[in-house]
């Protein structure tokens, strides 16, 4: 596996049936039961072309009734999990697909491409306390992770930890700091070019001041 789908593989717990929403390869699936993470699987995406490729890495599983395939939009055609893995597509996407789920698992470990903090704030609505919440770089890129559990009563993140996540805001890991200073620099860059309206301008240099509170230099 990559870096990306072993650090996410990482944070995924043991649990009965695990849910791999929009599975690709199902290669993280496949780890999960060779690990003994979890009793039963489900790899499910969208697309059937995608779906044959897990179907191929995971012929023993389904043929020892470990596994199972199924295409479907989100959890539209799951019956149930109790923890589930979405990942490597829009916040926007993830919340639509949550929203849609009529029993949503105890356990989401989620990795948005992009709007984790809207992935952060619809979360914490619904129910779930974010555990971990944390940056990391792959192959040129870097990603948000998020593991949250399903609570009656949940802690609130402050507005920075929904803004930057919870684990980042603590810890101050490497990655996360050299993600805002790119970002920063990205922001300088535009606001030098004088080129932008003064209300873009006010924008950035507010997001600026948010930014210089973790990385002055």
């Amino acid at each position: 596996m990559t870096k990306r789908l072993t650090e996410l593989y990482s944070l995924l717990s043991e649990c009965e049936v695990f849910c791999d929403v929009g599975c690709d390869h199902g290669y993280v699936t496949e780890a999960m039961l060779k690990g003994k993470k979890c009793k039963t699987a489900v790899a499910s995406d969208i697309s059937k072309k995608c779906l044959e490729k897990a179907e191929v890495l995971l012929k023993e599983y389904v043929e020892n009734g470990t596994a199972t395939c199924v295409v479907s939009d989100g959890f539209e055609n799951v019956e149930s999990c109790d923890q589930a893995l979405i990942a490597g597509m829009g916040g926007e996407e993830i919340i639509a697909i949550l929203k849609r789920c009529k029993n949503l698992p105890k356990t989401l470990v989620l990795q948005p491409m992009k709007n984790a903090e809207k992935v952060r704030k619809f979360i914490q609505k619904t129910g779930y306390q974010i555990l971990d919440d944390y940056t990391f770089y792959d192959g040129g890129k870097f990603y948000d992770v998020i593991k949250a559990e399903k609570r009656k009563k949940i802690k609130k993140l402050t507005k920075k930890e929904l803004k930057f996540g919870i684990t980042n805001v603590k810890n101050l890991p490497t990655d996360f700091l050299s993600k805002l200073k790119e970002r920063k620099n990205v922001l300088l860059a535009c606001l030098e070019s004088g080129k932008l309206s003064k209300k873009t301008q006010r924008e950035m240099k507010k997001e600026l001041k948010g930014l210089n509170e973790y990385v002055n230099s």
